[in-house]
């Protein structure tokens, strides 16, 4: 039985059965059972306005953005302006402060190109944590090697949490960035950035949040978050995959030279020269992705019709549910103490690989494996994990289901 009672109540099951109408995945049969759908950390279904709209795109919003002067070019030139628009609001930031790309990972990239190429030399140093996604390690990485840059570590406590002492052990005046997710992919902990950013900000460091994972689950408001640049992928937020945003402080974006070249992002050019248009366009050469951004802002839309608060309200009693009955399986070891999204656990004597295995027979989707974060892994004393992770649809139906299935991986697994 739950042990949050509101989770059963009535009205919380009318409204997760109404909200569930609008995914057509799951309607999908999986290997004869029902699909319980728990690997939203990786990527979110997607509710029928969202595909509608990508579809749509191709039928009378054909035409090229930002390039012709004809019916289709511009209907998507206007519908795909329009969500520059709705990221800024939902960010408290700027329009010209919002940059698309293919996602949180050409966003991060992006900064390290432009802004760390800029203003990262040798003697310096880049901050990142023990809790970073291949995406928010790697290029710092890269960037430092080239530029003779020094790269630190904080450490996470025992909890699974950045250290606050150790980060500011690794901040002085060498520190020109700093680098963290919002919510980690594995551990499901929140990084507390107005006070990372605080720390940051008092050695003269800038600040970049990946945010692929939080922008689902918290709230961001960039201005109260006090970051410089905050990064995120549309398919973790109920969008299509290969878009995501840039989020970058005005005066930062200003001094940023491009980091790709080509149309939609040149002012004039001659064969001696080229000049480039203000950002966020200074930033976006080529053909953009018109269907994935204008899907981004049809799932915004959907979720602005939310009750918001009624959401998190049951995301989190959801969250309390699956992490308590996972750590009362026999065998079952939670990682960390996880916050909100997401719970990594362990099945003694079973590689992860094999128990996603057999959850997928019972019509459980899990993740399993290092989560793109391999170094973090290392520092559980781990090569791999599984990982459940929850989406606005998620119900108890689906932590029962991943229960039940579980106790199966035990009864192969003795």
């Amino acid at each position: 039985m739950s042990t949050e009672p509101e989770l059963r109540s009535p009205e919380a099951l009318r409204a997760l059965r109404a909200l569930r109408a609008d995914f057509p995945a799951l309607a999908t049969r999986v290997r004869g059972h029902r699909l319980a759908y728990l690997d939203s950390a990786a990527t979110s279904l997607r509710p029928r306005a969202v595909i509608d709209a990508v579809s749509d795109v191709a039928i009378t919003r054909a035409g090229s953005v930002h390039r012709g002067v004809h019916a289709l070019s511009e209907a998507a030139t206007d519908a795909f302006d329009e969500v520059r628009a709705d990221v800024a609001v939902l960010l408290g930031a700027a329009t010209e402060e919002v940059v698309f790309t293919s996602g949180t990972t050409a966003s991060i990239n992006l900064v390290a190109q432009s802004w760390g190429r800029r203003f990262v030399g040798a003697g310096d140093a880049i901050v990142v944590s023990e809790l970073e996604h291949h995406a928010n390690l790697v290029p710092w990485q890269l960037l430092c090697e080239e530029r003779g840059a020094e790269l630190r570590v904080v450490e996470i406590d025992a909890r699974g949490r950045i250290s606050l002492d150790d980060l500011d052990r690794k901040l002085d005046r060498k520190v020109r960035l700093v680098a963290v997710s919002h919510l980690s992919n594995v551990l499901g902990t929140i990084t507390p950035i107005a006070e990372v950013a605080a720390r940051a900000r008092a050695v003269g460091a800038r600040l970049l949040v990946d945010g692929a994972q939080a922008i689902a689950h918290l709230p961001v408001d960039v201005a109260g978050l006090g970051c410089d640049f905050y990064a995120f992928s549309a398919h973790k937020a109920l969008g299509p995959t290969g878009t995501g945003v840039l989020w970058g402080r005005r005066e930062l974006l200003d001094a940023m030279p491009p980091w790709q070249a080509g149309g939609g992002m040149i002012a004039q050019v001659t064969y001696a020269s080229a000049r480039f248009l203000p950002p966020p366009h200074r930033f976006e050469a080529g053909t953009p992705n018109i269907s994935g951004v204008i899907g981004l802002g049809a799932a915004l839309r959907y979720l602005r019709a939310l009750d918001r608060d009624a959401l998190a309200a049951h995301e989190a009693a959801l969250h309390r549910e699956l992490c308590a009955r996972l750590a009362a399986v026999p065998g079952v070891a939670l990682l960390g103490e996880p916050e909100a999204a997401v719970a990594s656990f362990t099945v003694e004597r079973v590689h992860p690989h094999d128990v996603a295995t057999l959850l997928d027979a019972r019509g459980v989707a899990i993740r399993a494996g290092h989560h793109c974060a391999q170094p973090l892994h290392g520092r559980l004393g781990l090569i791999a994990s599984c990982r459940a992770s929850l989406g606005c649809y998620s119900g108890l139906d689906d932590v029962e289901q991943l229960i039940g299935a579980l106790a199966h991986v035990r009864e192969v697994f003795p």
